[in-house]
């Protein structure tokens, strides 16, 4: 146990997964070094906030298993990065419980904590902003005019909306679009994308809502006048 717990201290990826041994021999491309190298972080950092981490790892064996299921957990769940971990630690380190998580309530930390931590709301709350901005919008000149909490916020938002205009999305359509501009929104964030500004867009139309030749010229001429750009020469 000693030489096991030296390995884990010391981020020894090459000899934890000659201890385990049979990690996923069925499928070992399953296992990636990066989902290796990040259980060594990861459960260096869960005893040290866990004192009671160890009380059911009476074996190697039994600390194979543990390593196992966690990194087949982050594989299978898309934890691939320090950033996700660490977030997800920021959450565990304000647990009242001595006792080890599993890895799904782990993983579902890591996932609320990438989202905070980029300053992003989770489902339910993004599903709240954009309901109440669809019922608060009319109040204001255009959606840039609208008290958003961030440049992120207003592109979620406005995007959920266009699909909830003009594809009629069920109550159901929108929850789970919430979870897809999250993951796209966090995606962007973690590449080290900066998020612009709000800015005006140009409205997107379905099949149903296509405007007449008058109106078209009407709204274009008004999106140019928002945008101070000069009338087009005849």
């Amino acid at each position: 146990m000693k030489n096991i717990m030296t390995a884990i201290q010391q981020r020894d990826g090459v000899a934890l997964q000659r201890m385990a041994g049979s990690v996923d021999q069925a499928n070992p491309a399953a296992i990636s070094e990066q989902a290796i190298k990040l259980f060594n972080e990861l459960f260096r950092q869960l005893t040290a906030a866990f004192p009671a981490a160890m009380a059911n790892i009476k074996s190697q064996e039994d600390l194979n298993e543990l390593r196992r299921q966690w990194v087949l957990a982050f594989s299978e769940n898309g934890i691939n990065n320090v950033f996700q971990v660490n977030a997800g630690m920021a959450i565990a380190r304000k647990q009242e419980s001595p006792y080890l998580p599993s890895p799904g309530q782990f993983i579902a930390w890591c996932k609320q904590g990438a989202l905070k931590a980029a300053g992003l709301p989770d489902e339910d709350e993004l599903y709240v902003m954009t309901m109440t901005y669809s019922r608060r919008r009319g109040g204001y000149v255009s959606a840039e005019a609208y008290p958003w909490t961030s440049s992120a916020a207003y592109w979620m938002v406005t995007n959920l909306c266009d699909h909830m205009r003009h594809e009629n999305w069920s109550e159901a359509q929108l929850r789970k679009g919430c979870g897809t501009e999250l993951k796209l929104m966090a995606k962007r964030i973690e590449s080290g994308e900066k998020i612009p500004a709000p800015v005006a867009r140009i409205p997107q139309m379905s099949v149903k809502s296509a405007m007449s030749k008058g109106d078209g010229l009407r709204k274009c001429a008004e999106l140019r006048e928002k945008l101070g750009l000069k009338k087009a020469n005849p």
